[in-house]
């Protein structure tokens, strides 16, 4: 990191050059080759994927994602004969567009009119999966079939393809974030330049990550939230890791009467180093999701790690180079900072009440997490429906129109396929339907189609419940297991079940037979690292059972508002099960940024270790010296992430106060009293080592160098 810095300083002007070229560059070739978004939930062995690759292979007609347009008559019924020219005529402009497969009249499908007929649905069928179609294709449908509503007729639609057609807005988010993390800048440096560095650097890199992440997306599958979900972690790192060096700059530039070069190498041989092992940690936590071996993740965990692998880039290389053009007025500090330096600070005061009460400190800290966490006892995987979307959107409105007139499960159809052994699929088709219709918990059953094959046929089941209720879950594993399978071995036929419901539903039961894999190996890679840099047994451990608590504690606030609807009334949320992926991600996320604030913290404890032998005034020290700003740090943290729960989609919201809630109690529960109370219970069996452990492991050190003098640069 050092040397790279050195380079950088050496040659800041091609660097600056270098990284204007490279962002022009990626934003021209991204610009030209578009987005691409690929919202594939491939589960390989699944049922549900397994039911779609035998509609692709017998029946390509049917194998697309089934979507609803739903019409109501606000004045006179929908079978009137004004009522059927409607939604005739919508969907005579809807069938013709392309990737449209088939559009199934409700007048063609028994029970797709409401009883009282004021409302009706329309079965749509594309040609491919929701993830497949391009975004133009789903617009053109909705523009298409909205086209034809009035004031008293109105058109809505819903299905996975038309969800995914409403992407969020990520400037909005983005310049709330930027603009609150200006002014903690602000008041953290109190200079302009200072704080600019921070914003300027971090901009570079989340620029050119974004621009890679829109190439990328033409290699891999790439979900349609990844680039929010890039940004908020890209530009929160990104801060946060020029926030550690400028600081470490500037109390280097103090410590050292005004040398500004000897200043910065001290900061890059410090607060860089620990930035870099920081930024491998994240990256390694992100990677992790591909132990999980669920597609939908890849993208999310590879897109990430490019946003932070760039970030670490811009921090060695760009802010070197502006930091050596700003020179002492970026050290130059507010004359009240100076002002306080004769007494202790509020935060040495803290530390040292809690090492006078360290065990009293460390129980109440960890009772606050228990209690937070409780909550997550009673997690429920799904995925969001359009249940939770806002109330202005389409998806919405056609969720609460089919609701209201047929039931809830209409929202979430099951796609029963089946491929009899011999003969014509009539028979066992007949039978499917037949068991499906006696089974509590389904409502009605839509008459079959049958492939040209001869043996492959396709019918919908319409649930009873809600697509995210707990009920609709246990009918799916019942229907698969103590309805359908025996039939199906009886018979020699083979029957799946898919669709969107039956998709979330193996997605979240996937997810959880994976996770215990995904933490564990993120743990013990995150575990040896932490070993190896700080040459002791219980640092990794404590860090480790930390972030388990920060992680269960902020996904239990999650879970009390999201799934339980607790505050409602004030944060208006919609209750519903936590989306599947958001524990993975959080963990993800949360596990490498608490191992930051761990490192920066930890590392100048350590350094105050060596240096005096003390325990107790090591962690006094060490707080100290990085509290301040590793306090700033989650603050910029904090505030980036909360600002994308201001948007329209539930599970960014959902991802944005995760993140923010998580750092918050890591800066505040554990990084100023759980942890310096536990080092202080500790003492000097903090930093044991086996002597033939130690021995095996290799060297690297994050701790303080000396830097070359200039002097001795001259003599080389």
């Amino acid at each position: 990191m050092l040397t790279v810095a050195r380079w950088s300083v050496g040659h800041r002007r091609l660097i600056i050059v270098a990284w204007i070229l490279a962002l022009v560059a990626l934003l021209g070739i991204s610009h030209q080759a578009g987005n691409k978004f690929a919202n594939n939930l491939s589960l390989p062995g699944t049922d549900s994927t397994q039911g779609v690759d035998l509609l692709k292979a017998n029946f390509p007609s049917a194998a697309g994602d089934q979507d609803q347009i739903v019409f109501h008559s606000s004045h006179g019924s929908i079978t009137a004969p004004s009522g059927r020219a409607q939604v005739a005529n919508t969907i005579r402009a809807v069938a013709h567009l392309p990737h449209v497969a088939s559009v199934t009249s409700p007048f063609a499908q028994p029970g797709a009119v409401s009883r009282d007929g004021s409302t009706a649905f329309a079965t749509l069928t594309f040609d491919e999966q929701a993830g497949d179609l391009p975004d133009s294709a789903t617009n053109s449908v909705i523009t298409a079939a909205q086209g034809n509503a009035t004031s008293k007729f109105a058109v809505e639609l819903d299905g996975f393809a038309i969800t995914y057609a409403q992407k969020p807005s990520l400037g909005a988010a983005t310049a709330i974030g930027l603009i609150a993390a200006i002014i903690v800048l602000l008041l953290t440096f109190g200079s302009l330049l200072a704080m600019g560095l921070p914003i300027a650097t971090a901009l570079f890199g989340l620029g050119t990550a974004l621009a890679a992440i829109t190439i990328l997306g033409h290699v891999i599958d790439m979900a349609f939230f990844v680039p929010q979900i890039a940004a908020m972690i890209g530009l929160g790192v990104g801060i946060d890791y020029a926030l550690f060096i400028i600081t470490r700059y500037r109390d280097a530039y103090a410590a050292h009467h005004g040398d500004a070069d000897v200043a910065l190498e001290v900061a890059m041989a410090t607060a860089g180093r620990a930035v870099l092992f920081a930024g491998v940690t994240v990256i390694i936590a992100l990677l992790g999701m591909l132990a999980l071996q669920v597609s939908f993740l890849y993208s999310i965990g590879i897109a990430s790690s490019v946003a932070v692998t760039l970030m670490l880039l811009s921090s060695a290389t760009l802010l070197p180079a502006f930091i050596s053009l700003g020179g002492p007025r970026l050290a130059r500090r507010r004359n009240r900072d100076t002002g306080r330096a004769s007494r202790p600070s509020l935060l040495v005061r803290w530390v040292a009440a809690v090492q006078r009460h360290p065990r009293t400190a460390a129980a109440a800290a960890t009772l606050v997490m228990v209690v937070l966490a409780i909550p997550v006892a009673s997690l429920r995987l799904g995925l969001s429906d359009s249940g939770t979307d806002p109330s202005h959107t389409t998806t919405r409105k056609a969720y609460d129109l089919l609701a209201a007139s047929f039931g809830a499960g209409f929202n979430g159809p099951l796609q029963v396929t089946a491929v009899s052994a011999t003969g014509g699929p009539q028979t066992v088709t007949g039978q499917i339907a037949a068991k499906l219709r006696t089974t509590p918990g389904v409502a009605s059953v839509a008459p079959p189609r049958f492939a040209p094959d001869g043996h492959t046929s396709e019918l919908l089941a319409y649930p009873t419940t809600a697509p995210q209720s707990p009920a609709t879950a246990t009918l799916v594993d019942h229907l698969r297991t103590g309805v359908l399978g025996p039939l199906a071995t009886r018979d020699g036929a083979t029957i799946h079940i898919s669709g969107r419901t039956a998709t979330a539903v193996d997605f979240a039961n996937t997810l959880s037979d994976k996770l215990p894999i995904f933490l564990g190996i993120v743990i013990a890679i995150s575990a040896l690292l932490m070993m190896i840099v700080f040459r002791s047994l219980f640092v990794p451990l404590q860090a480790a059972a930390m972030n388990l608590l920060s992680i269960a504690a902020s996904m239990g606030i999650i879970t009390a508002l999201f799934q339980k609807g607790w505050l409602s009334s004030v944060t208006g949320l919609k209750a519903g099960p936590i989306d599947a992926y958001i524990p993975v991600v959080v963990f993800a996320i949360v596990f490498g940024l608490s191992m930051d604030y761990q490192v920066f913290l930890v590392s100048r404890i350590r350094e105050e270790w060596l240096e005096h032998d003390d325990a107790s005034l090591a962690v006094k020290n060490g707080l100290a010296a990085s509290g301040r700003v590793v306090t700033a740090a989650a603050a910029v943290m904090i505030v980036v992430f909360l600002s994308f729960v201001g948007g329209d989609q539930r599970p960014l919201k959902m991802l944005g106060a995760s993140l923010a809630s998580a750092v918050f109690l890591d800066a505040v529960v554990i990084r100023i009293v759980l942890l310096p109370a536990v080092f202080e219970l500790l003492g000097r069996n903090a930093w044991l080592l086996p002597a033939w452990l130690d021995g095996r492991l290799p060297k690297i050190a994050i701790e303080s160098t000396t830097p070359r003098r200039p002097a001795e640069e001259a003599g080389d």
